[in-house]
Protein backbone atom coordinates (compact mmCIF):
# COMPACT_ATOMS: atom_id res chain seq x y z
CA UNK A 1 0.00 0.00 0.00
CA UNK A 2 1.42 3.40 -1.00
CA UNK A 3 1.59 6.14 1.59
CA UNK A 4 -0.43 9.28 0.98
CA UNK A 5 1.40 12.43 -0.12
CA UNK A 6 1.23 13.87 3.40
CA UNK A 7 2.65 10.70 5.01
CA UNK A 8 5.74 10.35 2.77
CA UNK A 9 9.17 11.13 4.15
CA UNK A 10 11.29 14.02 3.00
CA UNK A 11 13.64 11.54 1.28
CA UNK A 12 10.75 10.03 -0.71
CA UNK A 13 9.55 13.46 -1.73
CA UNK A 14 13.02 14.49 -2.92
CA UNK A 15 13.43 11.18 -4.78
CA UNK A 16 10.12 11.80 -6.58
CA UNK A 17 11.12 15.39 -7.33
CA UNK A 18 14.44 14.15 -8.71
CA UNK A 19 12.70 11.59 -10.96
CA UNK A 20 10.19 14.14 -12.21
CA UNK A 21 12.90 16.74 -12.78
CA UNK A 22 15.06 14.34 -14.79
CA UNK A 23 12.03 13.35 -16.89
CA UNK A 24 11.28 17.02 -17.40
CA UNK A 25 14.84 17.76 -18.48
CA UNK A 26 14.78 14.86 -20.99
CA UNK A 27 11.50 16.16 -22.41
CA UNK A 28 12.90 19.69 -22.67
CA UNK A 29 15.98 18.42 -24.51
CA UNK A 30 13.74 16.54 -26.94
CA UNK A 31 11.64 19.68 -27.47
CA UNK A 32 14.77 21.78 -28.08
CA UNK A 33 16.05 19.20 -30.57
CA UNK A 34 12.76 19.23 -32.46
CA UNK A 35 12.51 23.01 -32.48
CA UNK A 36 16.12 23.52 -33.61
CA UNK A 37 15.65 20.92 -36.33
CA UNK A 38 12.64 22.82 -37.69
CA UNK A 39 14.58 26.10 -37.63
CA UNK A 40 17.56 24.47 -39.38
CA UNK A 41 15.21 23.27 -42.09
CA UNK A 42 13.94 26.83 -42.59
CA UNK A 43 17.50 28.18 -42.77
CA UNK A 44 18.33 25.46 -45.31
CA UNK A 45 15.53 26.72 -47.54
CA UNK A 46 16.90 30.27 -47.39
CA UNK A 47 20.41 29.05 -48.17
CA UNK A 48 18.85 27.28 -51.13
CA UNK A 49 17.57 30.66 -52.37
CA UNK A 50 21.12 31.98 -52.15
CA UNK A 51 22.53 29.03 -54.08
CA UNK A 52 19.83 29.07 -56.74
CA UNK A 53 20.13 32.84 -57.11
CA UNK A 54 23.88 32.55 -57.59
CA UNK A 55 23.52 29.67 -60.05
CA UNK A 56 20.87 31.50 -62.08
CA UNK A 57 22.97 34.64 -62.18
CA UNK A 58 25.98 32.61 -63.31
CA UNK A 59 24.00 30.60 -65.87
CA UNK A 60 22.48 33.79 -67.20
CA UNK A 61 25.90 35.32 -67.44
CA UNK A 62 27.23 32.36 -69.43
CA UNK A 63 24.18 31.50 -71.57
CA UNK A 64 22.86 34.89 -72.59
CA UNK A 65 25.77 37.29 -72.43
CA UNK A 66 27.37 36.35 -75.73
CA UNK A 67 24.17 36.61 -77.77
CA UNK A 68 23.05 39.88 -76.20
CA UNK A 69 26.49 41.46 -76.48
CA UNK A 70 26.65 40.61 -80.17
CA UNK A 71 23.09 41.84 -80.79
CA UNK A 72 23.58 45.06 -78.82
CA UNK A 73 27.03 45.54 -80.32
CA UNK A 74 25.49 45.45 -83.79
CA UNK A 75 22.85 48.00 -82.78
CA UNK A 76 25.17 50.53 -81.12
CA UNK A 77 28.23 49.54 -83.17
CA UNK A 78 30.36 49.33 -80.03
CA UNK A 79 31.14 45.86 -78.63
CA UNK A 80 32.83 46.89 -75.35
CA UNK A 81 29.96 49.18 -74.39
CA UNK A 82 27.55 46.42 -75.28
CA UNK A 83 29.44 44.00 -73.01
CA UNK A 84 29.40 46.51 -70.16
CA UNK A 85 25.65 47.13 -70.39
CA UNK A 86 24.76 43.44 -70.53
CA UNK A 87 27.14 42.60 -67.68
CA UNK A 88 25.58 45.24 -65.44
CA UNK A 89 22.04 44.00 -66.10
CA UNK A 90 22.91 40.36 -65.34
CA UNK A 91 24.89 41.33 -62.25
CA UNK A 92 21.87 43.35 -61.05
CA UNK A 93 19.59 40.32 -61.34
CA UNK A 94 22.07 38.19 -59.41
CA UNK A 95 22.40 40.87 -56.74
CA UNK A 96 18.61 40.98 -56.30
CA UNK A 97 18.41 37.20 -55.76
CA UNK A 98 21.33 37.15 -53.33
CA UNK A 99 19.80 40.05 -51.35
CA UNK A 100 16.48 38.18 -51.15
CA UNK A 101 18.21 35.14 -49.69
CA UNK A 102 20.19 37.24 -47.20
CA UNK A 103 17.10 39.18 -46.09
CA UNK A 104 15.17 35.95 -45.55
CA UNK A 105 18.07 34.54 -43.49
CA UNK A 106 18.18 37.66 -41.32
CA UNK A 107 14.49 37.24 -40.46
CA UNK A 108 14.90 33.71 -39.10
CA UNK A 109 14.90 33.63 -35.30
CA UNK A 110 17.20 30.77 -34.28
CA UNK A 111 16.33 30.98 -30.58
CA UNK A 112 14.29 27.97 -29.42
CA UNK A 113 11.55 30.22 -28.01
CA UNK A 114 9.13 27.40 -27.16
CA UNK A 115 11.85 25.59 -25.20
CA UNK A 116 12.82 28.77 -23.35
CA UNK A 117 9.20 29.42 -22.37
CA UNK A 118 8.74 25.83 -21.31
CA UNK A 119 11.91 25.96 -19.19
CA UNK A 120 10.62 29.08 -17.44
CA UNK A 121 7.37 27.28 -16.67
CA UNK A 122 9.33 24.25 -15.44
CA UNK A 123 11.41 26.45 -13.15
CA UNK A 124 8.23 27.87 -11.63
CA UNK A 125 6.83 24.35 -11.21
CA UNK A 126 9.99 23.13 -9.45
CA UNK A 127 9.94 26.17 -7.16
CA UNK A 128 6.31 25.45 -6.25
CA UNK A 129 7.11 21.80 -5.57
CA UNK A 130 9.94 22.65 -3.19
CA UNK A 131 7.86 25.04 -1.08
Amino acid sequence: MQASKEDRSLGELFAELSRETSTLVRQEVALARTELSAKASEVGKDVGFLAVGGAIAYAGLLAIIAAIIILLGDVIDNMWLSALIVGLVIAGIGYFLVQKGLNDLKQVDLKPTETIQSLKEDKEWVQEQTK
